[in-house]
């Protein structure tokens, strides 16, 4: 076929709806390959605490609203839900569950469009093996939590898990919890817990809180900073983690029960809890990482896409090593608003490079 899309997230249902109008046709034309046995993509494993109301920013999918909801409706339910109405109303053909294992270029394969990459590419999954003239990657990074290493916490004796694990404050009823990470994912842990238990915030920087409202003007600046480093070749930051902390409700209500008063990164960890180089202890029972995601492109590499700053360098949505391929959800696209708008970009690119009909 002529291009395949790696997952069915917000970027990848954009790119698959631009493909269809582009004139790319459903099936052999194009394809989207979902991991998930459903929709909803990383929407479908967040916590069931986070409801519609604390979801701010959702930009809509391209050609259908996302419908009003109850404002403590999970977002695990909501957001699935309008995904899978989506996939229907528009017809797109996503499959699933495909796990992609590898993209690598096919042998023998004839030239075509893109100079020295123009053979075809070959996708290998758990369910067989597609032939595409291109690529799009929409994999996200939820399935690529980060925990940074910390001496001693093979000997703690509580519970470690990470932002992707939580499932709400009522599993820490009672307990000493440590949220760590500096991002909107710790302030929500945060807001909830401090309910509940008793929390220590850590965080390895000063937290910046951006006061007033978040502009449109200061979205593109946060944007921007992130569009120079992959423009570079280095690893992709998150929009989020450069914006700071805005103003919401989970950051108010944090305030008001008094979990914002930040401590510096611990140095070490102990059976029972964490210790800082100045002599400093405390003991905790649980400890979350909201330490973000890295982007989940493992089965790139054998494209060789990686520059010698580590990361994949873009050029718009292309990756600047293979016009083939295209990375949408990735780096400056890592967000609702920027994945739709990454989406149609990539489709566009993609008419261009292999000349697909439009249609009428």
């Amino acid at each position: 076929m002529d291009v395949v899309v790696v997952g069915a997230g917000q970027a990848g249902l954009s790119a698959a709806y631009h493909l269809l109008r582009r004139g790319f046709a459903p099936g052999d034309g194009f394809v989207v390959l979902d991991a998930d046995d459903a929709p909803g993509g990383a929407w479908r494993h967040r916590s069931p605490s986070l409801t519609m109301a604390a979801v701010h920013g959702f930009h809509d999918l391209p050609g259908l609203p996302l419908p009003t909801s109850a404002p403590d409706r999970p977002a695990r339910e909501a957001v699935p839900e309008y995904f899978a109405a989506y996939e229907h109303a528009h017809g797109l053909p996503v499959l699933r569950p495909v796990r992609v294992r590898a993209v690598r270029p096919e042998p023998d394969g004839t030239a075509g469009p893109g100079g020295r990459h123009g053979g075809r590419l070959l996708v290998e999954t758990d369910a067989g093996a597609w032939s595409a003239r291109a690529l799009v990657n929409a994999t996200g990074t939820w399935t690529r939590p980060f925990v940074p290493y910390v001496p001693g916490a093979e000997l703690f004796r509580g519970r470690l898990l990470h932002y992707a694990e939580y499932r709400g404050p009522e599993d820490f009823r009672g307990l000493r919890v440590a949220v760590v990470g500096g991002g909107a994912s710790a302030v929500q842990v945060l807001a909830e817990t401090a309910a509940v238990a008793e929390t220590l915030w850590v965080t390895r920087r000063p937290p910046v809180f951006r006061g007033g409202p978040f502009t449109p003007e200061a979205g593109r600046a946060a944007v921007a900073l992130v569009e120079q480093r992959v423009r570079e070749g280095l690893p992709a930051r998150s929009v989020v983690g450069v914006t700071g902390l805005t103003d919401s409700p989970a950051l108010r209500r944090a305030r008001e029960l008094g979990a914002l008063e930040r401590q510096p990164m611990f140095d070490r960890m102990t059976a029972t809890g964490v210790a800082w180089a100045d002599g400093r202890t405390a003991d905790v029972d649980a400890v979350v990482w909201a330490t973000g995601f890295r982007p989940a492109v493992g089965h790139l590499a054998p494209l060789g896409l990686r520059e010698p700053g580590g990361g994949i360098r873009l050029e718009g949505t292309r990756a600047a090593a293979d016009p083939r391929v295209h990375l949408v959800g990735y780096g400056p696209s890592a967000s609702t608003v920027g994945a739709t708008r990454a989406g149609r970009a990539a489709a566009r690119e993609l008419h261009g490079l292999l000349r697909a009909p439009v249609a009428v």
